[in-house]
């Protein structure tokens, strides 16, 4: 039985990592562009969002859990629209900033209701900034139930290994959206989240679901990890722990747009994890909120009530 909306309300989640600005220039595409051949956007409106680490907290408030971020940014227009955005979510805001760090922002252009093209501004934060959101983050860890690294590979997140120590020594579950090929430096969290694509970068490609199961249960020995959630697209999520393995298969509908998907699963996980659900228990709730979200535009987010809704949907 899914947990209550007021059980979840008392949920507490600490989301740290690399947070962006989505920009979106909506527009029409009438010619091409006598320059190059490129098509010609006339800008016809313009819609900003709250990415990355942000997103992923504003996913656990809109389910009804609380959400603290802790992230770094610039001190920049980006920053400062961020943080404005971030301020109507009921999100619980920690930005440290750093005065040569530009704010990431993703731009997507779209036209005929595609994206034509996206355009990244970014670049790493210093370490003292860094060495001062780990300060913090000692401070805000015992006010919560469950931590999420939010690890977009932007640099926000180089003290991740002491973070993590940190939180085992409190007793809290910690839940990571991994990146890069090294995996070291999220030894003895509770679940990593990779993408089939983020995965097959660790541990290879694989041939059958025999090999992927033996090599994913060897990064889990190997990491002390409890469990490793894969996430397959169309074809579900895979959580692999000490008890084996369990498969969930994706809801088939239609997919909008994949933008952010990851950010929803780990998100449900997390509050569902903070408010006592083990994670088999959690899984069904994240795959079905993951394939909500993918039926909406750009960076979105799913309810308690479109979530129970879906998962009544499903049990009728």
């Amino acid at each position: 039985m899914p947990i209550s909306l007021e059980s979840l309300a008392r949920s507490r989640i600490l989301v740290v990592g690399d947070a962006m600005l989505d920009r979106y220039w909506f527009g029409a595409v009438d010619r091409i562009s006598p320059e190059a051949p490129v098509p010609i956007v006339r800008v016809t409106r313009e819609e900003e969002r709250i990415g990355a680490a942000a997103n992923v907290a504003y996913n656990v408030v809109t389910l009804g859990a609380q959400a603290s971020l802790l992230t770094v940014v610039g001190d920049d227009e980006a920053s400062r629209t961020l943080e404005a955005l971030v301020a109507k979510t009921g999100i619980q805001p920690h930005f440290g900033r750093d005065a040569q760090l530009k704010t990431t922002v993703k731009l997507r252009v779209i036209g005929r209701q595609q994206q034509l093209i996206r355009v990244d501004f970014e670049n790493t934060p210093k370490t003292e900034i860094l060495a001062s959101q780990s300060a913090s983050f000692l401070r805000l860890l015992p006010n919560h139930d469950a931590v999420l690294f939010s690890d977009y590979g932007k640099g926000g997140l180089a003290h991740v290994s002491d973070m993590i120590e940190s939180s085992l020594a409190a007793g809290k579950p910690i839940l990571i959206d991994p990146k890069g090929s090294d995996y070291s430096r999220y030894k003895n969290a509770t679940v990593i989240t990779p993408n089939r694509n983020e995965l097959q970068q660790v541990i290879g490609a694989w041939d059958t679901e025999a090999e992927l199961q033996a090599r994913a249960q060897n990064l889990r020995s190997q990491l002390g990890l409890q469990a490793v959630l894969l996430t397959r697209s169309e074809e579900g999520m895979s959580l692999f722990d000490a008890q084996g393995h369990l498969h969930v298969a994706a809801q088939a509908r239609e997919v909008f747009d994949v933008t952010g998907a990851g950010d929803t699963v780990i998100a449900t996980l997390a509050a569902f994890v903070g408010a006592g659900m083990g994670l088999r228990e959690a899984l069904p709730l994240a795959n079905r909120a993951g394939g909500l979200v993918v039926g909406k535009f750009g960076t979105a987010t799913v309810s308690y009530a479109e979530l129970m809704a879906s998962v009544q949907g499903v049990l009728q």
